[in-house]
């Protein structure tokens, strides 16, 4: 578990297909996922504290089927990597997720973000996907590690909610859409296009850049879009705009 929490952590996750999640509000969607392929509890760790939150939460049913072991709170908080941990950690495995899998759920609403760094962001960007009834969240190569503890905390538990796809290169994602009949929205501050004049597809994939860099140069089929501003900001961060973008697209167009 300090492994994965450590300094080398990303390269132990990597290596091992493990990550930690912490809290309640985590392991109880761990404990209840909604779709097959969710990352799987393999063991859990509970103080006496954290176990009867969980017992408030979870079914005793689903509990006993689970690899429970019982710390105490000093072994709890020398495990943990937060300064408060609640008394619930647990070690959990998953499997990559491809590209070919996710086209035979036949999604209708993408998002991919190319090299975006921060694990907020990407936590928080997987969490409103799941809100706004996306299908699936993609992340290019040399983007933040989405079994990071910081992301894994900002999802709340959404990481157990909706498919997501690593590694996929802006090639990749192109050639998929082109296949799959998406219409392709780039969200880019320079553009004079509004987002709002877009009219909803049957299928839309919507592509944000890296936070400093924004995006690079993109294939023809991709319409360059931006999210209109009364204001004097002169941009949006990378979550906050994809908030706007996944809520109209997936929410008032869906």
């Amino acid at each position: 578990m300090k492994a994965l929490l450590g300094s080398r952590g990303k390269k132990y996750r990597k290596e091992e297909k493990l990550f930690v999640a912490d809290g309640l509000q985590s392991v109880r969607e761990a404990l209840t996922p909604k779709i097959a392929s969710a990352p799987k509890i393999e063991r859990l760790y509970v103080t006496a504290s954290g176990l009867e939150k969980l017992q408030e939460v979870i079914s005793a049913q689903v509990l006993a089927a689970t690899e429970i072991h019982p710390v105490t709170d000093e072994v709890m908080s020398a495990m943990a990597e937060t300064e408060s941990p609640q008394g619930i950690l647990a070690l959990c495995s998953y499997s990559d997720f491809t590209l070919y899998k996710l086209g035979q759920l036949n999604p209708t609403k993408l998002a991919y973000f190319w090299e975006i760094q921060d694990p907020g962001n990407s936590g928080t960007v997987i969490r409103t996907a799941d809100a706004c009834g996306f299908d699936s969240i993609i992340f290019s190569p040399r983007s933040v590690d989405i079994y990071s503890p910081k992301t894994v905390r900002a999802t709340v538990g959404s990481l157990w909610h909706l498919p997501v796809v690593e590694s996929v290169t802006l090639e990749d994602i192109f050639a998929f859409a082109q296949e799959n009949g998406f219409t392709t929205l780039a969200f880019a501050g320079e553009s004079d296009t509004s987002f709002l004049d877009f009219e909803s597809a049957e299928k839309t994939l919507i592509i944000f850049g890296n936070e400093a860099r924004g995006l690079p140069e993109l294939p023809e089929a991709a319409l360059r879009v931006s999210i209109p501003m009364k204001g004097h900001s002169e941009s949006l961060n990378v979550a906050s705009a994809a908030a706007i973008a996944m809520f109209h697209i997936g929410i008032n167009n869906g």
